[in-house]
């Protein structure tokens, strides 16, 4: 039974993890310790012009029930907070079912059953090689909150051309035909935190091609925390380019393979706990190689160790943050991910 690099005893500690209730991990009155109200991680930082990401906040508050409704209020100019009252049916037409969002918005479901289906939702301006930089309408600012988004026939959400400054959460992501979320050109300051994964093969894409250097090195710069890949086989994340890419705090559950860093890509792995995980984490994968550094992390019934390789720039360079110790995520994270935690 592999365990992780330099915490081997942290595993005679799982026993009394399972002893955990949600009750650990919800404050009085019945809210999730989890269900933050502001964004951390990569998505607080200030930068680009823009200092943390807030969304809608300060514009009108208002209501989704049908498609109509809401393809209007995500493409609006303004700042908008766009509540999603029930399922929302996205349809495929000229855009393979991919719907743009515009910047300054927060999304968010209502109650615990706000849903997106047969569709997704594109972050970002149209592809274009020639820009290497960020451009100043880049789309930024964007919260995506308490919805499930199922069955679409690309990406469940798709982030791209130097957006930045995104924040998913508390989200529940299944059956799309490509990637759950896929990060690429150049996008940053991103923090996925607190999704449920499952029932999807191509997770977590975070650059798109070995060849797309010119726009994602020196960025890429992404949170993963308390996510729970819940059975989602591959790409949990799959890096090229970034640094720091952050990974803390998530618990995986069958997986083919955890976190694969390519292309000099720095990744920051720790207090995770991996059960069943073929290959947790990897820098020898395809391309050149990644770097991993990896601590206190957790392995049970896990085929291989994770590869470590080279230094990577320590995500508290750019902010601050507290880890759950990973005894601890196999309770903490399945009680608090998701939608209708918040």
């Amino acid at each position: 039974m592999p365990t992780s690099s330099g915490n081997r005893r942290a595993l005679l500690r799982v026993v009394a993890a399972t002893a955990l209730t949600a009750a650990a991990v919800v404050l009085p009155g019945g809210t999730p310790a989890s269900a933050a109200t502001t964004a951390d991680g990569f998505a607080s930082v200030n930068a680009l012009a823009q200092n943390g990401t807030t969304g809608g906040a300060g514009g009108a508050v208002v209501t989704a029930s049908t498609t109509a409704q809401f393809l209007d209020y995500i493409a609006r100019p303004q700042p908008l907070v766009v509540q999603v009252k029930g399922t929302i049916t996205l349809p495929t037409g000229t855009s393979d079912g991919m719907h743009d969002v515009a910047s300054d918005k927060t999304i968010i479901g209502l109650g615990t059953d706000a849903k997106l289906v047969g569709g997704g939702l594109n972050i970002g301006l149209p592809v274009d090689d020639d820009v290497t930089t960020p451009p100043a309408n880049a789309v930024h600012n964007i919260i995506i909150r308490n919805l499930a988004i199922t069955g679409a026939t690309d990406d469940l959400i798709n982030v791209q051309m130097f957006s930045h400054h995104i924040w998913i959460d508390h989200n529940d992501f299944s059956n799309g035909d490509d990637g759950a979320v896929d990060i690429k050109r150049g996008s940053d300051f991103i923090t996925v935190s607190w999704n449920r994964f499952h029932d999807h093969d191509k997770t977590l894409l975070l650059g798109h091609d070995d060849d797309n250097g010119a726009q994602d090195i020196g960025r890429l710069r992404v949170t993963y925390h308390h996510n729970y890949f819940d059975g989602s086989d591959q790409r949990n994340p799959r890096v090229r380019f970034g640094e720091s890419v952050h990974v803390y705090n998530n618990y995986y559950r069958d997986n083919s393979y955890g976190v694969a860093s390519a292309m000099n890509a720095g990744v920051v792995l720790e207090g995770n706990y991996f059960f069943s995980v073929n290959n947790p984490g990897r820098v020898d994968f395809s391309g050149d190689l990644g770097r991993i550094v990896a601590r206190d992390n957790i392995l049970v019934e896990c085929n291989h160790e994770i590869e470590l390789r080279g230094t990577v720039v320590e995500p508290r360079t750019y902010y601050t943050y507290s880890l759950h110790r990973a005894a601890e995520v196999p309770t903490v994270v399945p009680a608090g991910a998701g939608t209708g935690r918040i």
